[in-house]
């Protein structure tokens, strides 16, 4: 039973109050996002990817996109990078950061720009860069530092046993597995079968990612591979309500009013992230609200309506107007 399988965690000395967390997806999970997402109790949210080497060069780009809310805490950055001591650099400078409780490195991003700099799921393959990184994010670290990985890079290169060893090896508090290769970035199914083998083969704490969308596929992930916790991502795309679902172990379907009020939330948010470029606020909002709309009928006019115009206002008109003559 998923109740059964919902419970506080620690990762190092930080308590977490659950273990369902909501995935870092570059060019998303931004304040105003997970904001939202709060709201529906996931245990951590993640800061969207940064850049080590933008750090380095202190990238005012760069620092915002590891701003943490207030209210925000226990709370995780996700950073990136293949040069150990540019990591170690950034890890010293996050060391300082009273606000960060959590330092994730991303050793799975399918990204090609990333990949073709050995980045991200780049690493996968030099696995001896991999223990180096490891080795010395912890040796420096006064954060608990956790790895979110891959299966592998492809069908011949299974990395994500070996990967969760030299975690275990050198002090890494927890390893976070998306079941599908590089390769194969987000198309076929994940492989829960490599998440349990993971799971068998280490002791850390082992968080399984990939194709969790409802309660269902959330009881299925923990069920088959006896994981520590899960991670969503895409699954919350327009839909932080399922944060409520897992944890309430009942699938939430918000009514139609709920929804509006969300997506009026998230727009303000918005709004309020981005007050010197509210433009720059509106075309971060088309994608999430057609993430929210996606299923709704005549949703897709709506959007294509809504990707026409720069103004808030307007925006925001359309969508009360939709929502007061919503008819399925």
């Amino acid at each position: 039973m998923l109740k059964d399988y919902i419970k506080e965690i620690r990762v190092g000395n930080i308590k977490i109050k659950n273990n369902v967390f909501l995935g870092p997806m570059a060019g998303v999970t931004d304040i105003p996002f997970r904001k939202i997402c709060r709201k529906f109790s996931p245990g951590l949210t993640f800061t969207e990817m940064a850049s080590s080497k933008a750090m380095e060069y202190e990238s005012k780009k760069t620092e915002k996109l590891l701003e943490i809310m207030e209210d925000e805490r226990p709370s995780a950055v996700q950073i990136f990078g293949s040069n150990k001591e540019v990591i170690k650099n950034t890890i010293l400078k996050l060391n300082e950061n009273e606000d960060v409780d959590i330092i994730n490195i991303n050793m799975g991003c399918p990204a090609p720009k990333l990949v073709k700099n050995g980045d991200g799921a780049g690493l996968l393959l030099d696995l001896k860069n991999v223990e180096e990184i490891i080795k010395e994010a912890v040796k420096v670290s006064k954060k608990p530092i956790t790895i979110k990985t891959r299966k592998g890079f492809n069908d011949e290169k299974i990395t994500a046993i070996e990967v969760a060893k030299i975690c275990e090896t050198y002090g890494i508090e927890q390893i976070i597995i998306h079941g599908r290769t590089r390769e194969e970035y987000y198309t076929g199914t994940s492989d829960l079968e490599i998440i349990k083998k993971v799971k068998d083969a280490v002791k850390i704490q082992v968080i399984g990612n990939g194709d969790i969308v409802d309660v269902s596929s959330a009881n299925k992930m923990f069920e088959y591979t006896g994981c520590d916790g899960i991670m969503i991502a895409r699954g919350a795309l327009g839909n932080p309500w399922i944060f409520k679902s897992i944890i309430d172990c009942k699938d939430y379907i918000p009514t139609n009013e709920e929804r509006l009020n969300i997506i009026m939330e998230h727009i303000d948010n918005a709004l309020e992230y981005d007050k010197e470029n509210p433009r720059q606020a509106v075309l971060k909002m088309r994608k999430h609200i057609a993430w929210y709309l996606k299923g709704m009928y005549g949703g897709t006019k709506i959007k294509d309506t809504i990707n026409r115009t720069d103004d808030i206002e307007d925006v925001k008109k359309i969508l009360y107007n939709y929502f007061e003559n919503y008819n399925e």
